[in-house]
């Protein structure tokens, strides 16, 4: 009987003390703050905006051939202003401005010494000697002639005893001076339009690595009549679509 008394004991002990642990186990998790899933919108418009970014090419400048050259004949140096050139603006500039003085220089020589030509002659219209040489003047004979000493200057600061045939030569040789810096200018002018059509022809050709250049052997060469041994280059230019 005591065995089975104390057996009941140990039973009944176990279940009270099994029955306060999981009440307290209980108790515990009714303590715990219940977790709340918060939805932020934010998060979801951030993850949109944290999207890896394509990198986008800019588009290079193609300048159009047929404007760089309207410009470059409308307006000295813009040309090159569109090529986007603009270090041979200066260059443009310099050269046409440099033709532009020299012609003017020789101009005011040329007008100088025609000036000095014409007071060899009469010319009086109402003279009977009109066109020809004054009178008591000869081939030989020496006038003073007065000529300036730049473009800016005005005053005739020196002079030269020149005979009419002296002065016939200086006065045709700076008149040639003046012709050939109105050709050498309008030649540069000419120029300065070229060098834009061509550099914008330039940048619309494919310039980058994909050049392809193919190596061959070749027997046949020009300006040979025989058979000569020899390697032929084949560049690829590929222009760029406009």
């Amino acid at each position: 009987m005591k065995k089975w008394f104390w057996i009941g004991m140990f039973i009944l002990i176990a279940g009270k003390v099994s029955a306060q642990k999981t009440g307290k186990v209980e108790e515990k998790e009714r303590k715990k703050p219940e977790k709340t899933v918060v939805f932020d919108s934010t998060a979801f418009i951030q993850g949109d905006s944290v999207k890896p970014q394509i990198a986008v090419e800019k588009k290079k400048f193609i300048p159009n051939p047929g404007r760089a050259t309207k410009l470059a004949a409308l307006i000295p140096g813009s040309g090159q202003i569109y090529n986007r050139d603009y270090w041979k603006v200066p260059l443009v500039y310099a050269a046409f401005a440099g033709g532009t003085w020299t012609a003017l220089y020789w101009n005011v020589r040329y007008h100088d010494f025609l000036k000095g030509y014409k007071t060899f002659y009469d010319l009086d219209p109402s003279s009977t000697n009109y066109g020809k040489i004054k009178t008591g003047l000869t081939a030989d004979s020496r006038l003073p002639i007065f000529y300036r000493g730049g473009v800016l200057n005005g005053k005739q600061v020196d002079s030269l005893r020149l005979t009419i045939d002296q002065v016939k030569r200086e006065k045709n040789t700076y008149r040639r001076y003046k012709e050939t810096a109105i050709v050498f200018t309008v030649a540069l002018y000419a120029l300065s339009i070229i060098e834009a059509n061509v550099a914008a022809h330039l940048k619309t050709f494919d310039l980058s690595e994909d050049i392809s250049m193919k190596v061959s052997p070749k027997i046949q060469q020009p300006n040979m009549t025989l058979p000569t041994p020899g390697v032929s280059l084949v560049f690829n230019l590929h222009r760029r679509k406009q």
